[in-house]
Order: structure tokens, then C-alpha cells, then sequence
């Protein structure tokens, strides 16, 4: 015992020993370093300037960390195969054959910047980026002179973004106006630049900017506006199409000539002013400014365009596609396009100042599936971003569609009643507009004057929050929603054409709305590579036809009754929809519905300030109806299901369109205008609409088509997208059957 006692007290002892020699061989080498640097020990001034750098140091590690961390979701964007978007090649045609527009640029076939004229190039670098072969993606000089003009002018003169950050911008990101796309943009400039040459960088720039009239890229812009080769523009021709990249909406030539002239002007001072070019290379062009082919100004549906072209991107993902350059017959009707384009900009114009407002979309989808217009914003030309179906916005009570059929498919109707009275769920405590509440009500009409305390109180304690999402997702919504549980008032974002889907559910009878752009998919051989009736599955049902039926009962109630009384359409038409507006007024929804169409309205500010007071009764609902009762002249009204008189009835003035039942149809009724055709013209036009319905498939025309196709291309390429080998003769194909919509049918 007395031997391990002592066994210990050693142990101990050379512990304490070991760790007090330790300790002071430890503070011996401290002192030995402190006295080492005691001689670059500064003072005075110099010690001044020691600290500055080392804090700069500091909080430049820190701020670089931020920066990279809000850098890394932009770089997932490098990691798909960004290079080959444009290897596609799609020419568009609209419902009835018609050429819409283009997508895609085959790069092996562009114009090489070698042989591109020297003053074409001289006047892009002179107006977008003059210091572009001195800096490596972010010109600090550039930003420097930019941020004094701009200071000295008190307002946005000149742009400090380099033409490789306009690239970024262009390949990666969007227009939204923010410090974090910003830091984006920078970062991914700095990674073009290690990975492009600078002919790479101004060549992809030259091949993906948007230039107006519906064209992509210099060549495609110098075809469409001068009809020529890129090659071979003149100076003044290259100074127009150099002061499009600016806004190409404002200065497209066969829209607004003495703007895209002057525009011209200020690119041959920018030469001159910058050292490319003298005043003596430069005064022909001056007194001799380009002129544009004379061009109808049909706008086309860009929009659409850009949506359609990922959608076929999608399917060549998918497998259902193998071939790059193709025909796509869509589903967008012009004429309708157009109007949706006038309605919203009719709005905007009339009141937009007054509710302080600057954008909006809107999607129309007709019963079966075939979205026939898309507004995707305000301009284009101004901002290619696609507010339709990209931009998440909160829904507010347009959301509580979703809520109210979940309710419908546990049993419940539109006269069974509910508590409107507070209510506290974990903390929180919503309210009804206006702060009041009104007792016992029916879900009818909670949902017809929205009320806030019911969807809640049948999310707290009838169906949970994930019941909600759920249908919602079931009904169309694509976009991932929060299940916490705000979701019963539409906080979770949405876009666009998720609502327009989800509520095209409920004129197709509860069955899934199969929304969709393209209708086909054509080789240039003229074989169908994809059709949409024949490749996707049939419809399922998502809601029931009791739930369907009551919510239509209540949703028909609202543009009558309820918050969309500016929604009801002209001659009794049967219109029903919900409105939905966000906290603090940013966003103002309507989407509604008939027999016929479902459309979704928004508005509201890229930048998400609050409008002015702006709910959806008011201009979603006004824009609604300037489209709709468009839409629905001279056309055979379909009923809305689980309606008792679904269709307009009652006494009408003359001139007034007027129901009638069709024979062998109790239920289906037409809308019958003043005759502009003789009864047997009328029967033989319908005889023509009957046969082209189950007529062989569309098959491009080559001359038409293929050429546009194929513009600034190789002989050998056209041939390789003809099926034809370099020197065979192009054989003959059936040209494209093209039929116009008329309004003036019965």
C-alpha cells in the first residue's frame, strides 16, 4: 500500500514539474519572438497607416466572404451546358401555320469575328464597352468616369457595366435591378474572362443580344432590318445596329426611324470621340444614314417565344426530341395575343401613374389545355424577363382557391357555415380588411368577400397546412410553396401561369387543365417528331365532381357579388374568378374564368414597392375584361360545369347577342351575332374548319422556313438542315396549310 502511495506522489510529482517547465519554456520562446518584433515595431505617422491597412485587410477578407457567398448560387448556373442553348434551331409557327418567330443561333455557322467589317466591330466597342481589351471583365476606370458623369449630370448618363458583364447579364441572370445581381453579374464576368478568349466573349455577345423586331444576334438583326449579310453592312448600317444594344425596343429602325437615326449619330460621335475612326471616316455616314426595309410592324410574341423555346429545350432533355433544327407548331393565336398586349398597355397607360404602378402579365389558357396568349411584361425590348413564369410574387387571397376546394373534397359546401370571428394560431392573429368580422357565415360567401379568419380557421382546424399545398400542387402550381401557416392567405410565391393552370382546373370539370404551348414538333423532312395529344398522358382528375361543382358555384358568385365586380362580362356571359392582393399593396391579382378561357392578371413593381392602393377588383380585373369580352365575340360559348344556367339567357336588344339552343344539345348554346355571311357560306366554312381538324399534320414550307431558319448560314448547312447532302437539289415540299381567324362567323 505504501509502495503505491509513493508510486503516485512521482506521478504527481513529475506532472507538476512537466507542466511548469513547460509553461516557462513557453513564455521564454514569447518573449524571445516579442523582442523580435519589437524592431519592426512602427511610429507616428507610419503607425497610422500600419492600422488602416490592417483593418482594410480585415474587412476585406470579410467583405470578400460575403460577396463569394452571394457569388456561389450564380455559379450553379456555369454547371449546365449554358454553351449549347443556342445549337437549337426552331422556327415557330403560330395556331393556324404561320410564321411567329425564331429561336436559337447554330454557332458553328455564325459569321466568325475575323470577317466581320472592321468598323462594324470599331462601333460596338466605341458605344458598349471602349476599354474591352485592356480589363478582365470589370473596368474600374470605366465605372469611375461613368459614376462622375453620372454625378455631374444628377442622373443615370452612362452605364459602368462592361460588355462582358452584359454577356453574364444576357447568359445567366435577369433584369432584376438589385445590389445582389450585381455582385452576380461581377463575378460571373471575371469567370468569362478566364474561361472565353475575347473574340469568344464578342462573339457570344454579338450572337445572343436581343435586337428588336422578335430577332437574336448582329446577323439575324442585319437580315431582318437591311436584308443583307452581316459582312457586308456600310459604316451606317453598323452604327445602327451598334446602338441597339442600348434598347433595342426604342431604337428598332422599322419602328421609330428618326430615333434609330439618331441613335446611329450618337455611335459615330462615340468613334470618333474614343479615337477608332476621324470626323473624315465618319461625315458619309452622317450625311447618308442607313434606311430599314420598309416592314409591317406586327409585334411579335417574344414572351411566348422564349417560354416556348425552353419548353422544347425540355423535351429534347426528356428524349422526346432528337433533332436541333425543327418546326414547332404552338398553340398561340395572334389575334388574341395581341389584344392581351393592348389591354395591358392600355391599363398601364391610363392608370398605372395614378396607382403607381409599372408592370404587369397576364396568361390566357383555353378549356383543354392551349395557352393562346402570354404577356410577359410592360417592353420586351426593354426587359426580356418573363414576369409570367418567372417571377414569384405572393398571390394573397387568390390563393385561397386552393383552401376552399381542399374543404370541398372533405365534404363541405358552399352553404355550409363557418365562425368569421378573431383568431390566434401560434402567435398570430389575422385579420379581415377593414378589421371586422361578421359572425356566422357560409364558406360562399366568406370566399365571395374574402374574408381572412375562415381559410385559417379551416386550415387550423379542418385540413392542416401541407392539405393545402398539396391540392395546390395537384391543381398545376409548379413553384414549391411554404407549408407554414400563413399559406391559407398566399404568402408562398407563385407565378403567373401557375394560377392560370391551377384555375383552368375548374372550367375542365375538376380534371387536370394539361396546359401546354406546343402542339407539335416537325422535322424538316415534314415527319412529326412530338405531338402533344399522341406523346402526353390523358388528363386525371385532381378535384371531384361535387368539389368542382361547388366551387364553381361560389367562384361564379364573385364578379356578381363579391370583390370582382369590374371582371363580369358583356352580354351575360357567365364569369367567374377570385381576386388576390399582397400585403402593403405590391401585388394585385385576378384570375377568372369561362366555359371558354381561363386568364390570370397581374400587377404590381419589379423593384416590389407598394402601388397605390391597388387591390385585384380594380385594374386586374378591368384588364381581364378588356381581353376576355375580346375573346369571346363570335365565338360558340362553352358552359361552365355545375352551373344551373351556365350560358346567357333572357331578352336582348337587337344587335345584342342572343342564346340559342343547338339541336341534339340541351345543354350547349351559341352566341349568334348579325349575319355577315350567307347561310350556305357559313356551311361550307364549317365543312372546311371540320376537315382541317382531322387533316394530316402541318409540314413546313422549305422555302420559307428553312431559309429563315438557316439566315447568315453555309450552303452545306442548309443542306445538312434540308436532310440533303452539300450540292443535291433541295426536292420540293408541300407548303404550310395556313387558315385565318375570323370573328364574323356565327
Amino acid at each position: 500500500m505504501r509502495k503505491k502511495r509513493h508510486l503516485f506522489l512521482r506521478i504527481d510529482s513529475w506532472i507538476d514539474s512537466t507542466v511548469w517547465n513547460l509553461g516557462f519554456k513557453l513564455t521564454e520562446v514569447w518573449e524571445e519572438i516579442t523582442i523580435f518584433f519589437r524592431r519592426f515595431r512602427v511610429r507616428g505617422w507610419k503607425k497610422l497607416g500600419f492600422e488602416i491597412a490592417g483593418e482594410a485587410m480585415t474587412l476585406g477578407t470579410a467583405g470578400s466572404v460575403v460577396l463569394l457567398a452571394l457569388a456561389l448560387p450564380a455559379f450553379e448556373e456555369t454547371k449546365e451546358d449554358w454553351r449549347n442553348r443556342g445549337d437549337f434551331a426552331v422556327t415557330f409557327l403560330d395556331r393556324y401555320g404561320n410564321v411567329v418567330g425564331h429561336r436559337g443561333i447554330i454557332h458553328e455557322d455564325s459569321v466568325p469575328i475575323d470577317e466581320l467589317p472592321d468598323h462594324l466591330i470599331k462601333a460596338v466597342l466605341a458605344t458598349e464597352d471602349r476599354r474591352f481589351f485592356d480589363h478582365y471583365g470589370i473596368d474600374f476606370i470605366g465605372l469611375g468616369r461613368a459614376l462622375t458623369e453620372n454625378a455631374k449630370a444628377g442622373g443615370v448618363v452612362q452605364g459602368g457595366s462592361t460588355l462582358t458583364q452584359q454577356l453574364a447579364k444576357n447568359l445567366f441572370l435577369t433584369n432584376e435591378r438589385s445590389i445582389e445581381r450585381k455582385i452576380k453579374e461581377a463575378f460571373l464576368a471575371v469567370w468569362l474572362e478566364a474561361n472565353l478568349s475575347k473574340k469568344e466573349i464578342l462573339s457570344y455577345y454579338l450572337d445572343r443580344a436581343y435586337m428588336g423586331g422578335g430577332t437574336f444576334g448582329a446577323a439575324a438583326a442585319a437580315q431582318f432590318y437591311f436584308g443583307k449579310n452581316l459582312t457586308e453592312v456600310s459604316l451606317a448600317e453598323s452604327a445602327m445596329l451598334a446602338g441597339l444594344f442600348k434598347a433595342p425596343a426604342k431604337y428598332a429602325p422599322h419602328v421609330n426611324l428618326p430615333a434609330a437615326r439618331a441613335r446611329a449619330n450618337d455611335v459615330l460621335s462615340n468613334l470618333v470621340q474614343s479615337g477608332l475612326m476621324s470626323e473624315g471616316q465618319v461625315i458619309g455616314a452622317r450625311r447618308n444614314p442607313a434606311t430599314a426595309i420598309d416592314r409591317a410592324d406586327v409585334k411579335a410574341p417574344d414572351y411566348f417565344l422564349d417560354w416556348a423555346f425552353d419548353e422544347v429545350q425540355r423535351l429534347a432533355k426528356q428524349g422526346k426530341i432528337r433533332e436541333h433544327s425543327v418546326v414547332v407548331r404552338t398553340t398561340i393565336d395572334t389575334g388574341l395575343q395581341q389584344a392581351a398586349d393592348a389591354a395591358m398597355e392600355s391599363s398601364l397607360r391610363e392608370f398605372g401613374e395614378g396607382y403607381k404602378v409599372k408592370q404587369g402579365a397576364m396568361v390566357m389558357i383555353e378549356n383543354g389545355g392551349a395557352v393562346r396568349a402570354m404577356v410577359g411584361g410592360r417592353d420586351y425590348g426593354e426587359s426580356q424577363f418573363n414576369r409570367a413564369t418567372k417571377a414569384l410574387r405572393q398571390p394573397g387571397s387568390s390563393f385561397k382557391l386552393y383552401t376552399y376546394s381542399a374543404a370541398m373534397e372533405h365534404g363541405m359546401k358552399p352553404e355550409t357555415t363557418i365562425s368569421d370571428a378573431p383568431i390566434t394560431w401560434r402567435g398570430w392573429s389575422p385579420q379581415n380588411y377593414g378589421r371586422s368580422y361578421k359572425g356566422k357565415v357560409t364558406l360562399l360567401t366568406a370566399m365571395a368577400q374574402s374574408l381572412n379568419t375562415v381559410p385559417v380557421r379551416l386550415a387550423k382546424d379542418v385540413l392542416g397546412t401541407q392539405v393545402i399545398a398539396d391540392t395546390a400542387k395537384a391543381m398545376g402550381v409548379e413553384t414549391p410553396l411554404r407549408t407554414d401557416k400563413t399559406i391559407p392567405l398566399g404568402t408562398s410565391e407563385v407565378t403567373v401561369l401557375d394560377q392560370a393552370t391551377a384555375y383552368a382546373v375548374m372550367p375542365a370539370g375538376g380534371m387536370q387543365s394539361r396546359r401546354h404551348g406546343i402542339e407539335q414538333v416537325l422535322g424538316y423532312g415534314g415527319d412529326v417528331l412530338y405531338d402533344f395529344n399522341r406523346d402526353e398522358a390523358p388528363a386525371h382528375r385532381v378535384l371531384s365532381e361535387q368539389a368542382t361543382s361547388s366551387m364553381n358555384r361560389i367562384l361564379t358568385q364573385i364578379p356578381y357579388i363579391g370583390t370582382a365586380r369590374r371582371a363580369a362580362l358583356d352580354g351575360g356571359i357567365v364569369t367567374a374568378g377570385k381576386t388576390g392582393t399582397s400585403q402593403s399593396y405590391r401585388d394585385a391579382w385576378f384570375i377568372g374564368f369561362t366555359g371558354n378561357y381561363t386568364t390570370a392578371v397581374w400587377f404590381g413593381n419589379d423593384d416590389f414597392t407598394s402601388m397605390n392602393n391597388m387591390t385585384g377588383g380594380a385594374l386586374p380585373a378591368m384588364t381581364f375584361k378588356k381581353l376576355m369580352d375580346y375573346a369571346h365575340q363570335g365565338i360558340e360559348l362553352k358552359p361552365i360545369p355545375g352551373i344551373e344556367n351556365p350560358l346567357p339567357t333572357g331578352k336582348h336588344k337587337p344587335g345584342d347577342a342572343v342564346a340559342e339552343k343547338k339541336e341534339g344539345d340541351p345543354t350547349l348554346m351559341a352566341l349568334t351575332r348579325p349575319r355577315s355571311l350567307s347561310a350556305e357560306s357559313t356551311r361550307v366554312l364549317k365543312q372546311i374548319a371540320q376537315t382541317l381538324k382531322v387533316a394530316a399534320p402541318l409540314v413546313p414550307a422549305t422555302a420559307k422556313v428553312a431559309d429563315a431558319m438557316t439566315t447568315g448560314s453555309t450552303p452545306g448547312a442548309r443542306a445538312a438542315a434540308e436532310g440533303r447532302t452539300d450540292g443535291e437539289k433541295p426536292a420540293r415540299k408541300p407548303a404550310v396549310i395556313r387558315t385565318v381567324r375570323t370573328n364574323t362567323l356565327p
